[in-house]
């Protein structure tokens, strides 16, 4: 019966220290961190605007909103979303699935020129 009580008592006393060591094992991080964070997606924001402002056009104009979108985008998501400080396997299961979607969207806009083409030579009057 006292080792029952014990070991009972033990139990409590782990249960009563065990907010305290998941509160130890949380990090906390800088509010500098996220000052510079926002600084880095304000400039970059400006950028963008001014892409706009300047009035480039073509494929400069275009790659330079996707760059500067991106950048932002992966700030947003490795900082905001904590996702520069979570386990590798995690990341990949999140971030590897949009990359892949991109992949496929670029193969298939490759393809429908080719399916384009096909069919205007398929469905045009012969002359």
């Amino acid at each position: 019966m006292a080792q029952a009580e014990a070991q009972d008592q033990g139990l409590q006393a782990q249960v009563a220290h065990a907010p305290t060591a998941a509160h130890a094992d949380e990090q906390q991080h800088p509010i500098k961190l996220y000052l510079v964070v926002w600084g880095w997606l304000f400039i970059l924001s400006t950028c963008s605007y001014l892409v706009d402002y300047f009035n480039l056009q073509g494929y400069l104009r275009w790659a330079l909103i996707v760059t500067l979108m991106l950048l932002k985008a992966g700030l947003i998501v490795a900082i905001f979303m904590h996702m520069a400080w979570e386990r590798l396997a995690l990341a990949y299961a999140i971030l590897v699935p949009p990359l892949l979607m991109m992949v496929f969207l670029v193969i298939m806009a490759l393809e429908s020129d080719y399916t384009w083409l096909t069919r205007i030579l398929s469905f045009s009057p012969v002359q």
